[in-house]
């Protein structure tokens, strides 16, 4: 059977944004319950399983679930193509969602939105922080924020680069300088050994010998950060967020084994690019990430 309306797939795809009934129930302003209740009759209605309660209380989509939520997004995505051109151009009233890293998203974006907000009444920023890169075409974001050239997108994403993120080793700021020189460094698990940071570090810290490597690893920046704070070893981080933080020191370093650097791609969906709400986040972003003056959008190939 077929989904009785748009009505019960919208509660698909917040539970796929969301993970959690609360999540989902605050972005659709309705209860848990009803949240509970709408997934259930949606799955009878399909006949499927679309959802499933992991062990840490989050619900994650079943692969039928997957191609459901998919489905819909892309009807989400026409029906506001639709409205667009009835919409004045000119107001901020709408929901932008963007997307980025956690780091960015969590220590940069977040707690610079407040100005934003405050002046432009009627946008509503919905600020994805996640490692993954969401389609923009299926319209899972509007916006993209992302540490690597685009390959794929095609003429229906527009992207330009908007910085550069410069990486420099850091340590807790309560540590002592004799303390911080015997610090080992703080590195990733396997499945992300692949980025220019963890690559530097496993290298550097192969000079001083395997106790040169924490035996703690992390999957993201972000829980690097928490344990260089912690005192738990010195990592790379980039100065952008690092550099905000009173918790930690910057170290000096070795001139003759230069750090890595990202590039920091702004990724949007092209029929977005003339809505004055999405014209002047891309600003915003611009403006909190890089001092670097506008360049010119690129297809993403």
């Amino acid at each position: 059977m077929q989904p009785r309306s748009w009505n019960d797939l919208r509660f698909l795809i917040a539970i796929k944004r969301g993970q959690t009934l609360r999540a989902a129930a605050r972005q659709l302003q309705v209860d848990d319950t009803t949240v509970s209740r709408r997934l259930a009759l949606l799955q009878s209605d399909v006949g499927r399983e679309l959802v499933r309660r992991q062990g840490d209380g989050k619900w994650m989509l079943t692969k039928a679930g997957e191609l459901v939520a998919r489905e819909a997004e892309a009807m989400e995505h026409h029906f506001r193509l639709l409205a667009a051109p009835s919409e004045d151009h000119d107001t901020y009233a709408g929901t932008v969602r963007v997307t980025s890293v956690p780091i960015l998203a969590n220590r940069v974006l977040a707690s610079s939105a407040k100005s934003l907000l405050a002046s432009t009444p009627g946008l509503i920023i919905e600020l994805i922080p996640d490692s993954r890169d969401f389609n923009l075409t299926r319209r899972e974001a509007d916006i993209a924020v992302r540490l690597a050239r685009p390959s794929t997108g095609g003429l229906t994403v527009k992207a330009r680069r908007i910085g550069t993120l410069e990486y420099v080793a850091y340590a807790s700021a309560a540590l002592t300088a004799p303390e911080v020189r015997r610090l080992p460094w703080i590195t990733y698990e396997d499945a992300m050994s692949h980025l220019p940071q963890a690559k530097w570090m496993v290298s550097n810290a192969g000079l001083g010998g395997r106790e040169s490597i924490a035996a703690l690893r992390v999957h993201d920046a972000e829980t690097a950060l928490e344990a260089a704070v912690a005192g738990l070893g010195k990592t790379l981080l980039p100065t952008l967020v690092a550099g905000r933080d009173a918790r930690l020191r910057r170290l000096q370093m070795d001139s003759s084994r230069p750090s890595p650097s990202r590039e920091i791609w702004l990724l949007v969906h092209a029929d977005l690019i003339a809505v004055r709400r999405v014209s002047d986040v891309v600003e915003w972003i611009e403006t909190v990430v890089s001092s670097s003056r506008r360049r010119s959008w690129f297809q993403a190939r």
